[in-house]
């Protein structure tokens, strides 16, 4: 006998593991009821992911069910906040348990995790989507935003970049790797891992923070453009994995740094002096200094010899074709 939707939640979005004291009813009825702690302000942000416009439909629901959950808690990492409450709206074509399975597993481990509770959402039949809001907390004046940029700051990146947009090209069919480097970025395409603890030691040290999602330039400019201040990029000073070097060379890889998006690294700012003071903390966090925010409005990209760089394709923008 096919499940119906309440029995479908029943069997497998109502058995996760994690207990909150602060959720005091979850799923089961109208609407959650949840405890905001004291002189904690409530960071909210919500995503959703479609068949066929961010994933095809054949990506691994195990995979797809991380990264609906993933990229919701890169948000909360660039505002330096910990994540406790998640709904989730998932529109499936049809009843298959198999896939459900799979994809509960996914979102269930990386919730254990971060001790995320899923305490409510819709599930309802038609094309492929999940849309996951997460909600966390932040010590009030705390919290890293986009509009704080100060003239002076440095600019740092976590991680490597370039990763999952060279994946997606490999996916269309559009470059071709070795074996041993698809798995590596087929990983970073598929599994994001977000910044949250990272952003959380941000606090206190940035100044703006942003988490890069639609590539670099693009992400870096919603700060400029919300701090009003401009910034010089030194594009050779960008991390790069050797997967992705060794995949499509260096020129191709800055172009996929820079534009491609998927990474879900952070983007932040630091002043002179708190760079000085937190040295060797960025340093043991892996964050590394690829240019300076300027007072002059725009974004300037350098290479080698202070040549200005040639950004040939922008970051991924909805209804920017249409």
């Amino acid at each position: 006998m096919s499940l119906d939707e309440f029995s479908i939640i029943e069997k497998y979005f109502d058995q996760q593991r994690v207990a909150r004291d602060d959720v005091i009813l979850g799923i089961g009825d109208d609407s959650a009821l949840l405890k905001v702690p004291v002189d904690q302000v409530l960071a909210v942000s919500t995503d959703t992911l479609v068949s066929g416009v961010h994933f095809f439909q054949d990506m691994p629901p195990k995979f797809l069910g991380h990264k609906a959950l993933a990229v919701n808690l890169s948000d909360l990492a660039a505002m330096g906040a910990e994540p406790a409450w998640a709904t989730l709206c998932l529109t499936l074509p049809k009843v298959d348990e198999v896939w459900i399975e799979s994809f509960c597993s996914g979102f269930f481990e990386l919730a254990e995790q971060y001790h995320i509770s899923l305490v409510g959402g819709d599930l309802t039949q038609g094309s492929l989507s999940v849309s996951v809001q997460i909600h966390g907390f932040v010590p009030e004046n705390e919290a890293l935003r986009r509009d704080a940029a100060k003239e002076g700051d440095w600019i740092f990146v976590t991680g490597s970049l370039g990763d999952a947009g060279a994946a997606l090209q490999m996916l269309k069919g559009q470059i071709t790797v070795s074996e041993t480097e698809r798995e590596k970025l087929l990983k970073r395409l598929y599994c994001p891992q977000p910044r949250v603890a990272l952003g959380q030691k941000l606090r206190g040290i940035a100044n703006a923070a942003i988490d890069i999602s639609d590539g670099l330039a693009a992400d870096l400019s919603h700060i400029l453009s919300q701090s009003r201040v401009g910034a010089m990029v030194l594009v050779d000073e960008i991390p790069l994995s050797e997967a992705l070097l060794s995949s499509v060379g260096a020129e191709k890889a800055k172009q996929f740094a820079l534009s491609a998006g998927e990474d879900y690294e952070l983007c932040f700012t630091v002043s002179e002096d708190k760079r000085q003071q937190y040295a060797e903390e960025l340093d043991r966090l892996f964050c590394v200094c690829i240019g300076k925010i300027e007072k002059e409005s725009g974004l300037c990209l350098q290479n080698a010899g202070n040549c200005v760089y040639d950004l040939h394709q922008q970051g991924y923008c909805h209804f920017s074709q249409t």
